[in-house]
């Protein structure tokens, strides 16, 4: 063992020893992929606020697209957590837990 050796952790003991934690995934649809750039990305957010603001730290166009100048969900966009519909387009204050899938799309209108 060089003196290299010892200032180098191990990854296969700190990987075989970690615990990996489930994050809530955020992903966009490519109706709005047309427009801006949508990321797809995991995150530790709690609620749907926090986990948009993380989106949107990612790409600040986004915003733009998804919420109003109030901060709510513009009246074209829908976002399902696990296949619901969100109940709270206002404050976004839907609890997200660590396996839920995000997803955030422009809806169609007309006829």
């Amino acid at each position: 063992m060089g003196p290299r050796d010892r200032d180098t952790p191990d990854c296969r003991r700190c990987v075989a020893g970690a615990t990996i934690r489930a994050m809530p995934f955020v992903a966009f649809t490519s109706q709005l992929q047309r427009f801006t750039e949508t990321p797809e990305f995991q995150t530790p957010a709690a609620t749907l606020r926090e986990a948009l603001e993380a989106a949107f730290g990612l790409n600040p166009r986004l915003r733009h697209y998804v919420l109003d100048e109030q901060g709510h969900l513009r009246q074209h966009v829908v976002v399902f957590i696990d296949g619901r519909r969100v109940a709270d387009r206002v404050t976004l204050t839907d609890a997200l837990a660590p396996d839920d899938k995000v997803y955030v799309l422009q809806a169609l209108t007309g006829g």
